[in-house]
């Protein structure tokens, strides 16, 4: 399957800018992956397409101010995005300029404050980088860095908890889990008192999700592998739904591939944590997964090879088609599907 077969234009105006008011205002588009049939409805109104016996899980995890804007001694200015704790006081980071940051390179932040060396290239271009501070880290961090926003994104963000889940939890992220930046607490309340439990796991989000398919042959490319937990009580939860004929909704695609990640070929679970490099398109056989709560993808992207996998391409396209016609809202701060 050709990585051109998941195109669609899409006009730049319709690609989200900043986050709406009021978080589950946003518009859903709503999918019935068997008939193809669709519907637009609100954020707002999911507690109402929910039924007794479903199950929602959630990612936790919460985003890390991990992108730092410091100068090189010389005086050049850099930019560094913490990508993964390596440990010893060492991060895998995005660099920029590339050029200017070589082995042996040193980086400086706020009142000098923070340091960082360039201790490694890696292979994929990305940096071994060693801090040096004083104090505590993420304290250090919460100071200085600021929420790493996609490219596609031009504005700056006035409020940082508007590119957090109210229910993260886990700091380890560098990006959002954005299906959940829809749900309110007032949102949450609404669906437990309908009786559907609220299930975490947590996986922490890398740019490497987000990495642009270059090979033409999607099954030629490959994921990077990210960090995910899953608890006793959300492997209890899940198995319960589906022993019960419940949905299992995952609510974006990093939940649903936790889940996919760990479920035996029944789709039960057992409590578990490790590393994730899992890479659906179609032709994936879904074993724990039943619905999916998630955004409008980058064309081309492995997230929108994702959702093919679970309604079929030919309707994720023409519902992408469909949502481009009625203006809806695109990628990290924009609108919403349910696909069931």
């Amino acid at each position: 399957m050709k990585t051109s077969d998941f195109y669609y234009d899409l006009p730049p105006e319709l690609i989200a800018q900043t986050p709406i008011p009021e978080r589950d205002h946003s518009r859903l588009l709503c999918l019935d992956r068997k008939t193809g049939e669709l519907q637009h409805r609100f954020f707002y109104d999911l507690p109402s397409l929910l039924r007794s016996g479903d199950c929602l899980v959630i990612n936790d995890s919460r985003v890390l101010p991990a992108r730092l804007l410091g100068h090189r001694p010389t005086g050049g200015v850099s930019e560094l995005v913490l990508l993964r704790d390596l440990g010893d006081n060492c991060w895998e980071c995005l660099c920029r300029p590339g050029k200017h940051l070589r082995e042996g390179a040193e980086i400086l932040f706020g009142e000098n404050e923070l340091r960082a060396r360039i201790e490694a290239v890696l292979p994929d271009g990305n940096r071994r980088v060693r801090f040096f501070y004083d104090g505590i880290f993420l304290e250090v961090l919460d100071r200085l860095g600021k929420m790493p926003l996609p490219p596609y994104i031009k504005a700056e963000l006035d409020d940082r908890e508007r590119y957090q889940t109210v229910y993260s939890r886990e700091l380890g992220s560098a990006a959002a889990p954005t299906a959940g930046l829809h749900f309110t607490e007032a949102l949450l309340d609404e669906i437990r008192r309908k009786g559907i439990p609220i299930c975490p796991v947590t996986l922490h989000v890398g740019l490497g999700t987000f990495r642009p398919v270059k090979e033409a042959e999607i099954e030629n490319h490959e994921m990077h592998a990210e960090f995910c937990i899953i608890p006793e009580e959300t492997a209890a939860c899940v198995n319960r739904c589906r022993e019960n004929g419940g949905r299992v909704i995952a609510v974006g695609t990093t939940s649903c591939r936790t889940l996919e990640s760990f479920a035996d070929e029944n789709g039960f679970l057992q409590p578990k944590s490790g590393w994730t490099d899992i890479f659906i398109y179609p032709g994936y056989h879904f074993r724990c997964v039943d619905a999916l709560i998630t955004n409008f993808h980058l064309p081309e992207s492995t997230l929108i090879m994702l959702v093919s996998a679970l309604a079929g391409r030919e309707q994720i396209l023409h519902a992408y088609q469909v949502a481009v016609n009625e203006r809806y809202r695109f990628f990290s701060f924009g609108d919403a599907m349910f696909i069931a």
